[in-house]
């Protein structure tokens, strides 16, 4: 076989993390390789095997979710408040336009069939009565 040996366990010790940390991941890869019993690596830790159990599969299914293949490329940005407000405001403007167009459809009808708009019939027929008038203006030669 060419090529340079595995690093071991001595590989643990370039990666970054406080030795207790190291020593701790070191022994519970001993103990999966069986170079280390279960009994002496808790006493050598100071820990109860029930926290050993929990480190060990702590360890190993964090191993598991930082190896698993994920899509290629950037992930996606989640949509901050900032969107959240942009989509409640454009559906407000959505429903403003539409009574809008309501209103506006209300006073076509109203105006056609003669109805009262709204104002105030005095009003109306003031509007109605009032004379056109037409200024001229005389321009300078």
């Amino acid at each position: 076989m060419r090529g340079r040996w595995p690093a071991g366990l001595e590989y643990i010790d370039k990666l970054s993390g406080s030795e207790d940390t190291k020593l701790r991941f070191k022994a519970i890869l001993d103990t999966l390789y069986g170079q280390a019993r279960l009994l002496e690596v808790c006493t050598q830790l100071g820990i109860g095997e029930t926290r050993f159990h929990q480190l060990r599969e702590t360890a190993l299914q964090a191993a598991l979710t930082a190896i698993a293949p994920r899509p290629a490329g950037r992930p996606s940005r989640t949509a901050g408040p900032e969107a959240a407000q942009i989509q409640d405001l454009q559906q407000q403007v959505h429903e403003l336009k539409h009574a809008l167009h309501e209103a506006q459809v209300c006073a076509e009808i109203a105006l056609v069939l003669g109805g009262n708009t709204g104002h105030d019939q005095r009003d109306a027929t003031a509007e109605k009565k009032m004379p056109q008038r037409h200024v001229k203006i005389n321009k300078p030669r």
